[in-house]
Formats: C-alpha cells, structure tokens, sequence
C-alpha cells in the first residue's frame, strides 16, 4: 500500500536551538506548501541558515521537530538528502577541479543525474568547461553551485543568501534559472535572503525571522495586503508621534507623520482622527517597508 504524499513539503513545529548562551532558533514552526517559492527573510544571525541546517538533518532539534517530505532528515537522511538540490552561501566547490570534471563527479552521486541538462545549464551559464573552478568569478561560482543542485531535478530546492555578493545581472540570471526550470516544473523552492526586493519578485509565500523567531508568514500577497502605509496631517504640529492602531512603524514630524501598519485598517484611521490627525494619502507599503518597520517594533 503506498504511503499519501505528505501536504507540506517541509513541516517545522516549535523548533528552538541554543548555541552557548544564544538562543538561534526559538520556537520556530512553519509550513512550504509543495510546487511553491519560499522565501525566508531576515537579516544576518536572524537564524535562517542555522534553521536551514535543520533541514538538511546537519543539526538535531534541541527541542520540536522537522519534517522534510514526511521524514526527519535527522533519522532518515537518505529519504531526504536525494530528493533536495542545495546551494549554500558558502558555495563550497573543489577549487582544483575543471567545470566538465565536477559534473562527472557530481553526476557519479546521483542515479538520476540529467548530463543533456547538466549541459544545457553550463551552456546557459556560460562556464567554459575546462575552466578551472579556482579561476572562476563569484558569479560563475554560484552558477557551476547552482548547476549540480539542479542537474538532478530535485524535487526541492534549498539555496542559502543564493545572491550574495552577486551583481544585479548575475543575481537576476540566477533567479530566472531558478524559477524557470524549478517552480514552472511544479517542483519547490525554498530560499533565504536579505535582499527583499528579490523575495518580492520570485517568491509565492514567506517567513520574516527576528533573532530566531517567525514573526511573520504566509502568502507573499497576503503579508503585504495585510499592511497598510497611512500618511496623517494634522492642523498643529505634534510634539510626539501620535499613537496609531496596528502601527508598527511612525515616522515624520511636526504636521506630517507617516504609518506603517499591520492589522485592521479602519481602528488605525479612527484612533488618528480621535487624535486630530487625517488620512490624507493610503497605499499598500513595498516588502521592504514592512521589513523595515517590522525590525524597528522588535527593535524597541
């Protein structure tokens, strides 16, 4: 009898880590729904990378659980870590190799290695194949990282900052490989980044993390529709900023501040009108305004 596919490709419930006195991961719990683009956020030492190590059964839950496809990638690697193509920050690829060496080798490791794509990639890519991989630039070494992780069509994918220090064109050519030959596939994707206006472009879901905490998930349209940008005047100048429902952010000054809100939009307009104050302008704030204001609640 087969076994029903599990409804979440990773599930993490109240997962907490410690490192010495730090607390990396506290209470963590999250859902990737299978064939999406998940994006998770977060600035450095947020405890995305120690979080993805979880995944990848590097690192033992202190407390909670992990499940990747259904199993724990702790006790059961081998029905996870074949099924997972992943590309870490660090992009750790044998330096005295040559591009067409490290295909063969990797390709050695994995029953279903693709050598027509493999191929197909590298020529997208532009990697020479006899180029060594110590003579290549940042760029064409988060490519040949991302080729093998691909090759074998995994059916997840798990890229750690996969932009890190890359140039916008580069960045933008790793995104379009990503999302082209992964999520159209109907396969998943699940990446960590800084760089907000790239989860805002490629992702369908998303996790916001805090000094190890999830304060923030769900659908990309959601999270954002869910947050307003009010702009208030009043007749007078204000000597402080006034206080706003579900604001998480005020920023301005005298007659003019500026809102950055999370929660029931008509109690934020009747606290400012009970406060003299009016909404003058209203829109939907951009991903990285909503970071931005989410790091300054959790910041005071």
């Amino acid at each position: 009898m087969n076994t029903p596919a599990p409804a979440n490709a990773v599930e993490v419930t109240g997962l907490s880590r410690k490192f010495s006195s730090k607390l990396a991961l506290n209470q963590v719990s999250l859902k990737v729904k299978p064939g999406r683009v998940f994006g998770l956020v977060g600035a450095n030492g947020a405890g995305k990378t120690t979080l993805i190590k979880h995944l990848l059964g590097r690192l033992k839950p202190e407390s909670g659980s992990v499940r990747v496809f259904g199993f724990d990638p702790v006790n059961d690697p081998v029905a996870v870590l074949g099924r997972i193509g992943y590309l870490s920050e660090n992009r750790d690829l044998p330096a005295w190799m040559r591009v067409d060496e490290l295909l063969r080798y990797t390709a050695a490791f994995y029953p279903q290695w693709d050598m027509a794509y493999a191929e197909e990639l590298r020529r997208q890519f532009g990697l020479e194949p006899r180029a060594k991989i110590k003579t290549l630039s940042r760029g064409e070494n988060a490519k040949a990282g991302l080729l093998i992780a691909l090759a074998y069509r995994p059916e997840m994918l798990l890229l750690d900052e996969p932009s890190s220090g890359l140039d916008p064109v580069v960045r933008r050519d790793i995104l379009e490989a990503i999302i082209r030959t992964v999520a159209d596939e109907g396969r998943t994707v699940l990446f960590s980044s800084h760089l907000l206006e790239e989860v805002d472009r490629v992702a369908d879901d998303l996790a916001m993390m805090f000094d190890g905490r999830v304060v923030l998930a769900g659908a990309l349209d959601d999270v954002k529709e869910s947050h307003r940008r009010l702009v208030l005047r009043f007749d007078s100048p204000q000597p402080s900023a006034p206080k706003v429902a579900g604001a998480l952010s005020i920023t301005g000054s005298g007659k003019e501040w500026t809102a950055i809100c999370n929660g029931k939009r008509d109690e934020a307009v009747a606290e400012a009108l009970r406060a003299g104050g009016k909404v003058v302008a209203e829109d939907s704030p951009s991903l990285d305004e909503i970071f931005v204001a989410w790091a300054g609640a959790k910041s005071t």
